[in-house]
């Protein structure tokens, strides 16, 4: 059975609809402002950022910090996984 990840927050559901129907706390335009997206990329044993190369082992780990290349500034965004 496959798992389904927030792009945002590395949240993991066992369906598209259980993710998708819950608010996500990391989403770009704020904590509880909007659903979490679907992370479209495969499962891998490291996730890099699609704005600067850092990478991490976990989805969560890598959102989890601001992303210093951020298309939005400096500290004005989290780092998004790479497909």
């Amino acid at each position: 059975m496959s798992n389904f990840y927030c792009e945002y927050c590395g949240t993991k559901s066992s369906s598209i609809s259980g993710l998708t129907a819950n608010s996500c706390h990391r989403h770009v335009l704020g904590s509880g402002k909007g659903k979490h997206k679907l992370y479209e990329g495969s499962e891998k044993p490291k996730y890099s950022c699609k704005f600067c190369g850092t990478a991490a082992s976990t989805i969560s780990g890598l959102t989890a910090n601001s992303c210093h290349r951020h298309p939005n500034g400096t500290g004005k965004g989290k780092h998004l996984p790479s497909l």
